[in-house]
């Protein structure tokens, strides 16, 4: 019964393609794109629907059943004779990007300059469409393609690429056709203020584009956060429903706030990467250490020790099966004891051999094994570890190199992303200043710092000192702008907020008060009653010490006022200790700053 109920369903839609076809039953929309420079739109890309009561309004369906029927060159050709004579009708202005597929380009009938055909039937010059491909199927023949795009650019299109990383062969199309115009599929747009792997993606695209002369178009773009991303790494324009829906009659300029967005200067939040230290292999740490066999003797074994004075450890591997670890040391202290040398020379060095050593896998993670060394017990951490490939010995690594690597991991990452907080570090930080110097735009340095910290962590412990700088790096965050202020942390209780937020200050008070009233519940009744604790000084005073307190310094940074992010650090630092001068939570802004910059300032000539 099902086969039937199905060539029913086709044969319905066969015949609705039919009539479709017969009494051109399309209908086209325009959606804008714009340049990010300017806010203008500057093209509009025509899109195509079916009869409204159609199963075929959808142009998915509509393709489908056209390739099912063997009719997809019939409907793309209809397709486009709709889309370039409601685009004349309408006037538009700029240029259209009309879809076309591969297949259909490569036809080499009759029709093949109907394109051509009806543009200059309706009176619209060639240099104002742009060919845009889209890709619904693998493309082998790129000959033959290449050929046919020379076809297309000798009579005066352009060329563009569609969904540039959804499609089988997008990357090679491009290495191959040379388009003008490239098109980021939208699954690496959305979200890409906050995925630091999608703007590493863009950023890339980005740079070809740069260095092959083609402009990259974003599409999907659904919020502003996106479109300033964008904007900032270079994309020359966007598309998607934040800058206009598709519309049979559509806008010719972008919405005021998209306009006034990408006018405003300052520059946006970058998402930052997270030190994914999982991905460093111990494979880094092998070194080539021959093996013996557990069949050798104890005296064998011990004349390769004394033939190799800095050889520590010996390896037992039968038939590429790990065994078990010989130490030096132990084999010269059980052969230094009386008879030993008699009793078990000659026996295999299985006698004296560690039978339950570290062993790991080439692929295990640094931070695997440093957790399973901590484990284990301490003569691991000198003996060293096995490292096999699919159970079969490769080498050995020592631990003195896993904790060399592990920490040259940790400082390296924290330079990044402090490790308490997992809030950005001093690179990113820098970067970010850097950034927003080069925009000329305005914006205000805050350097917050804990009073009192030491004596707190002196009196209460480092695990609840941690909790309060996790709650000062909560509680910032909480109160900037994610898309707009940078929120870092240079170290241990020192953050730093880069603000364009105009109503900077308010949000400081409110960080100060957030602050003030739950730093209250890491200290005792009696504590905070009192006002504070006794505790000793550098030199073993006992001195009362107040409540925590938080002290910002800030700066203003106009355009052209400071010229390195070195600058801007010893400003903010000194804004900082005059801070700390007030007594309890306060805010201190450096009003001389202006002054103080121009001083510094390189000498023009």
């Amino acid at each position: 019964m099902k086969p039937r109920d199905d060539d029913n369903e086709a044969a319905v839609l066969r015949a609705h393609l039919h009539d479709i076809l017969a009494r051109k039953q399309l209908s086209a929309l325009f959606q804008p794109i714009v340049h990010m420079p300017t806010g203008e739109i500057i093209a509009y890309e025509g899109l195509i629907r079916g009869p409204s009561d159609s199963p075929l309004h959808s142009p998915i369906n509509l393709f489908q059943a056209a390739r099912a029927n063997g009719l997809t060159v019939q409907v793309e050709h209809l397709c486009r004779k709709v889309v370039l004579e409601r685009f004349a009708e309408l006037q538009l202005p700029g240029k259209l990007f009309l879809n076309v597929s591969p297949e259909c380009l490569l036809q080499r009938d009759a029709r093949h300059g109907e394109t051509l055909e009806v543009i200059h039937q309706i009176g619209i010059n060639p240099e104002r469409v742009i060919i845009e491909l889209t890709e619904n199927q693998p493309t082998y023949d790129y000959d033959l393609m290449r050929e046919a795009v020379l076809h297309y650019r000798t009579m005066g299109f352009q060329i563009a690429i569609d969904d540039l990383g959804e499609g089988f062969s997008s990357l090679r199309l491009w290495s191959e056709l040379r388009p003008e115009y490239v098109k980021i599929d939208m699954h690496f747009i959305q979200g890409i203020n906050h995925d630091p792997v999608k703007l590493q993606f863009v950023r890339s695209i980005q740079e070809i584009a740069e260095k092959s002369n083609t402009r990259v178009i974003a599409e999907g773009i659904e919020t502003q956060a996106e479109l300033l991303v964008l904007r900032d790494v270079g994309v020359a324009c966007g598309q998607g429903y934040h800058l206009g829906r598709p519309h049979p009659v559509p806008a010719r300029a972008a919405p005021a706030e998209v306009v006034k967005a990408l006018s405003r200067n300052g520059v946006a939040v970058y998402p930052q990467r997270r030190q994914d230290q999982h991905n460093a292999s111990i494979h880094k740490l092998l070194q080539a250490v021959p093996a013996v066999p557990s069949s050798m003797n104890n005296n064998d074994v011990y004349e390769i020790f004394q033939q190799n004075p800095k050889l520590m450890i010996i390896p037992v591997v039968d038939d590429g099966q790990p065994q078990g670890l010989i130490n030096r040391f132990d084999m010269i202290e059980h052969f230094a004891r009386p008879y030993e040398r008699e009793l078990y020379g000659k026996k295999s060095c299985r006698q004296f051999m560690d039978r339950k050593p570290l062993i790991a896998d080439r692929n295990t993670s640094l931070q695997e094994l440093s957790r399973r060394m901590a484990e284990a017990d301490a003569h691991h951490l000198f003996n060293g570890f096995m490292i096999t490939e699919h159970g079969r010995y490769l080498g050995m690594g020592t631990g003195h190199d896993l904790m060399r690597e592990i920490t040259q991991m940790q400082i390296h990452a924290a330079r990044y992303a402090n490790p308490l907080t997992q809030l950005p570090g001093n690179v990113p930080i820098t970067e970010h200043i850097d950034r927003l110097l080069e925009s000329g735009t305005r914006f205000w340095v805050c350097y917050f710092d804990l009073d009192h910290f030491k004596p707190f962590n002196d009196v209460y412990g480092y695990r609840r000192g941690d909790d309060v700088i996790q709650l000062t790096g909560n509680i910032l965050t909480a109160y900037c702008d994610p898309d707009r202020d940078f929120v870092g942390h240079i170290g241990g209780d020192d953050f730093m907020v880069l603000f364009q937020s105009e109503d900077w200050e308010r949000r400081c008070q409110a960080v100060l008060d957030e602050f003030a009233h739950h730093v209250l519940n890491f200290y005792s009744n009696e504590d905070r009653e009192r006002g504070g604790y006794i505790s000793e000084d550098r030199q073993g005073k006992k001195v009362f010490y107040s409540l925590m307190s938080l002290s910002i310094g800030a700066i203003r940074v106009e355009p052209r006022q400071y010229y390195t992010h070195h600058q801007i650090a010893t400003a903010a630092a000194d804004s900082k200790k005059q801070a700390k001068k007030i007594h309890g939570n306060s805010l201190f802004l450096d009003r001389r700053a202006p002054a103080a910059a121009a001083a510094s300032a390189p000498a023009a000539g």
